[in-house]
C-alpha cells in the first residue's frame, strides 16, 4: 500500500515559494538551459542511468545485469497558451505494461529513427496524431532510469495552438492537458513509497482533479522543475 513520506523527509520542498514563469520566460529559459547533446548513457550498457531515488537506483542496477536498459523517449509537449499546459496521455487500459496511466507520449527508440528526438516526434504522431509542424523542440532533459528497465531521454518542446489530435486507441484511451503553473509547483509534488522486490522506493505524484499522475512521468516533472525552475 502506498505511503505519502513525511514533509521533512527528501524531496519536499516545505514553505518554498513557487517560481511563476510566463509562458515567454518559460521557453527562454528552456532554450537557455537545454540542449541536443545526446547523452552516451542513453546506448551505453555499462552506464545506469539514475532516477533520483535510491531505492529505485537500486533495482535498475539488479535489472540491468538481468536484462538490457532499454532506449526510449518521450516529448513534453508545453502547449503555448497564454497560460501554458502540458500535453500527457492516459495509456490504454488493456495494454500489458503500465496499462491506464498517465504518460507523456513516446516510447521505445526503434532502429528507423534518426534521433531521440526523431524518436519522440514520431510517437507523438503515432499514438496522439499531433503535427510536428506544431513543435518546436528546445532541448533534451536528463536521462531517466525506470525500475521497469527503460533510460527515458525526454525531449522538452514547444507546441503551438491550434493542433487536432487524433487518438490512436490500440495505444492510448485518452489525451488531455494539465497546467504548466500547477506541474511546476513544488506544493504539488507530493512524495509516496511503496516496497518493489523487497525494497522500499519513493517516488512522485502529482494527482490533478481525477487523473492520478505518478512515477517516471512525475519523476520526468520534477526533473524539469529543477532544471527549469530551480537554479
Amino acid at each position: 500500500m502506498n505511503k505519502p513520506i513525511s514533509k521533512n523527509e527528501p524531496g519536499h520542498d516545505p514553505g518554498h515559494q513557487p517560481v511563476v514563469l510566463g509562458a515567454a520566460d518559460f521557453f527562454a529559459r528552456s532554450r537557455a538551459k537545454l540542449g541536443f547533446d545526446v547523452p552516451s548513457g542513453l546506448y551505453d550498457p555499462n552506464i545506469v542511468p539514475a532516477s533520483g531515488d535510491p531505492g529505485t537506483d537500486k533495482m535498475l542496477e539488479i535489472i540491468a545485469r538481468e536484462q538490457p536498459v532499454r532506449p526510449a523517449a518521450v516529448l513534453i509537449a508545453v502547449v503555448d497558451h497564454p497560460e501554458p499546459t502540458i500535453l500527457l496521455t492516459q495509456r490504454a487500459a488493456h495494454l500489458n505494461d503500465h496499462a491506464g496511466q498517465i504518460a507523456f507520449p513516446g516510447g521505445k527508440i526503434d532502429a528507423i529513427d534518426t534521433s531521440p528526438l526523431d524518436a519522440a516526434l514520431r510517437e507523438a504522431e503515432e499514438e496522439v496524431g499531433l503535427s510536428r509542424d506544431f513543435v518546436e523542440p528546445l532541448g533534451y532533459l536528463d536521462l531517466y532510469g525506470t525500475a521497469f528497465g527503460f533510460r527515458i531521454l525526454p525531449t522538452v518542446a514547444r507546441v503551438r495552438p491550434g493542433f487536432e489530435l487524433t487518438i490512436n486507441h490500440s495505444e492510448v484511451d485518452d489525451a488531455f492537458e494539465v497546467p504548466l503553473s500547477f506541474l511546476m509547483n513544488p506544493a504539488n509534488h507530493q512524495v509516496h513509497s511503496k516496497e518493489f522486490r523487497g525494497m522500499e522506493r519513493s517516488y512522485y505524484a502529482m494527482p490533478f482533479a481525477e487523473r492520478y499522475i505518478w512515477g517516471a512521468t512525475a519523476g520526468m516533472l520534477r526533473v524539469l522543475y529543477e532544471r527549469i525552475y530551480s537554479s
